[in-house]
């Protein structure tokens, strides 16, 4: 038992070992005290009961035996009339071969025969009338001693308790084992669980718990703690992205900037309008850049910043259709409205950001001669816009990614931007409780579709009918 007990709380190899590492103990012994209260409330009651059915049963023998007496009794008084003439030796033999001292008295109360040792005997006592014809000559009163019968249940009862003894025993046994077994089993996991979140504290990002076998429950505490640290680590790498990306977009122009300057100060170049008009479209290029950013870093925390109410989407979308009107003039591109009128709760001015990024997104992919389709309208009891464009579409390999921080495409290559404008999008479209997904098949277009809880309607009451 103390072998098994110092493996239960011993870790294995490659578990984190934890100070005060006592919950599988811990567990056996609940187990164990569970067991054991309902063993002793079992045996205490079996024994109660047994001890009961036993008395009772010695009772029944000591009755019988003392009317059996008294019918031999009976028959020695009737062969000779009175007492005095009646043999009375087979009786008190009869007494002695069961254990029991007896004494026969006539009607009178008078002793008239009496065993050895009767007045010696100190056990259970039984007596019985002695019955000839319909006359009670006397009376017979029987002791038992401590063997024959009148031990016979005593031995019983502790033959019976040590049974009941040893099964407990053996159950309690039984039930430490399972306690330790069932125990390890639950411990395990969590042990393992431990050991992985220690790693990953302590720099491991690989750490997974993976499949553990155990109660239903931990399995899925397992896959969630696999699953969070999968999420991340992908936002650790987006993080790491963003940086990238942000310092890579920003290198360019500080670079041009930089040696523009120094050209100036050394007099190489002269501050001709040529040249001071490239410097500002580089300070122009940052500028745009750093209200990338602040547009991401308010859709970031847009959930906190909305002020909802209930306003129309299909106005939305034309007030933004109609501030992009002359930009779709000046790339020849035809702007078609299929505005259908749907009651949101939104804030007004982050939902005309998000239609605005999607039309200037259709717009940046769409050739000359294309179309861009503006839609909205309801489906059951969701409000739905969809920007469809007659682009070059989306590779199915990068679909994935387009509402990605600062991810740009192959086809993104040759246009301006940060690689944003989705991002915020789908980002503001969750901060309303909706959601943005792309379709799109490279060289067919792409349509993004932007859907979000719809204001429903509430009928009038009925008005009651005049009779």
């Amino acid at each position: 038992m103390t072998d098994v007990w110092s493996r239960l709380r011993r870790p294995r190899p490659g578990e984190a070992v934890t100070r005060g590492d006592t919950l599988a103990p811990r567990l056996a012994l609940a187990f164990l005290a569970v067991a054991l209260a309902a063993i002793a409330l079992l045996a205490g009651l079996a024994a109660a009961y047994t001890a009961a059915d036993v008395s009772k049963l010695a009772e029944r023998q000591r009755s019988q035996l003392a009317s059996a007496i008294s019918v031999a009794a009976g028959a020695a008084w009737d062969r000779g009339n009175s007492w005095g003439s009646a043999d009375l030796s087979p009786v008190l033999d009869l007494a002695q071969r069961a254990g029991a001292s007896v004494e026969i008295r006539d009607a009178t109360g008078r002793v008239v025969a009496v065993s050895p040792g009767f007045a010696a005997a100190t056990g259970p006592t039984g007596s019985a009338v002695v019955v000839v014809r319909g006359q009670h000559p006397g009376a017979v009163l029987v002791r038992f001693s401590g063997s024959g019968l009148g031990g016979a249940d005593d031995a019983l009862r502790i033959a019976l308790l040590r049974a009941i003894a040893g099964a407990a025993g053996l159950a309690a046994l039984v039930a430490l084992v399972t306690g330790i077994a069932v125990a390890r089993r639950i411990t395990r996991p969590i042990v393992r669980l431990i050991a992985v979140t220690r790693a990953m504290a302590g720099g491991e990002r690989a750490a997974r718990a993976g499949s553990v076998r155990g109660p239903g429950e931990l399995r899925e505490l397992a896959a969630a703690f696999d699953q969070m640290a999968d999420t991340l680590d992908r936002e650790d790498q987006i993080r790491r992205d963003v940086v990238a990306s942000v310092a890579h977009e920003l290198r360019t122009p500080i670079a041009v900037l930089q040696a523009g300057h120094e050209a100036l100060l050394d007099g190489v170049a002269q501050p001709t309008p040529g040249e001071l008009s490239s410097l500002r479209d580089e300070v122009l290029r940052l500028a745009r850049m750093v209200d990338d950013l602040q547009t991401l870093a308010a859709a970031d925390a847009a959930a906190l910043q909305l002020t909802r109410r209930r306003c129309d989407l299909a106005e939305i979308a034309a007030a933004a259709a109609d501030s992009l009107a002359r930009r779709f003039e000046a790339a020849d591109i035809e702007l078609d409205r299929q505005l259908s009128s749907v009651p949101v709760l939104a804030d007004p001015r982050w939902l005309h950001q998000v239609v605005t990024n999607l039309l200037s997104n259709a717009l940046k992919f769409t050739p000359a001669g294309g179309t861009v389709t503006l839609h909205t309208g309801q489906a059951g009891t969701d409000a739905v816009l969809r920007v469809a464009d007659t682009g070059t579409g989306i590779p199915a390999e990068e679909l994935p990614r387009v509402f990605d921080r600062f991810w740009r495409g192959r086809g993104a290559a040759r246009t301006s931007g940060s690689g944003i404008g989705l991002a915020v999008a789908a980002e503001l479209a969750q901060a309303h409780g909706g959601r943005l997904t792309a379709e799109s098949a490279e060289g067919n277009g792409t349509t993004m579709t932007l859907t979000m809880p719809r204001v429903v309607e509430r009928e009038p009451p009925a008005r009651p009918v005049a009779g």
